[in-house]
């Protein structure tokens, strides 16, 4: 027997996630109405969703600055995607915007692990604590913008300042 799913559910985890309608409440109907475990499943439809896209080029995307009010510190990051329409969407660039703060406030040595860059000192941006919300990781939260948008997304470069 199906679970029913409240029409109040689903807007919570809308709200929060920005999903479609349809995936939230088949999530809801997995998780036998526990909406934690339901959003657990979005979480992990949300990575399987960006690990497909992963190979996708990105060419378009914008350039976000950061200048702390009151305190001499500041940050520019690159943030790409696959098309101007995508990098034109509020989702898009709250992301940025709030990947830029990260940025500055969090002082990431460079975007991901690489082979590349074996001994630079500190943490990955990728791998770092989100700064709003300590439970995800900045992979994480553009996993989720991903799913949302539908097109890969990935953080091209970035600069901290600070005097």
């Amino acid at each position: 027997m199906a679970t029913n799913v409240s029409v109040a559910d689903i807007r919570a985890i809308r709200a929060e996630t920005g999903l479609g309608v349809m995936d939230i409440k088949r999530a809801i109907q997995q998780a036998d109405g526990d909406l934690a475990k339901a959003r657990e499943l979005l979480g992990q439809r949300g990575a399987r969703v960006s690990a497909a896209k992963a190979d996708r080029e990105t060419k378009e995307g914008l350039i976000e600055a950061y200048v702390h009010p009151g305190r001499p510190i500041g940050a520019l990051l690159e943030l790409n995607c696959e098309t101007d329409f995508v990098a034109r969407t509020e989702d898009f660039r709250t992301l940025a915007h709030d990947l830029v703060m990260h940025v500055a406030a969090m002082a990431p040595a460079r975007v991901a692990d690489d082979a590349d860059q074996p001994d630079a000192e500190g943490e990955a941006l990728l791998a770092q604590p989100w700064f709003r919300d300590g439970s995800q990781t900045v992979e994480e939260v553009i996993q989720a913008t991903i799913a949302k948008v539908g097109e890969n997304i990935q953080v091209g470069r970035f600069s901290r300042f600070e005097i």
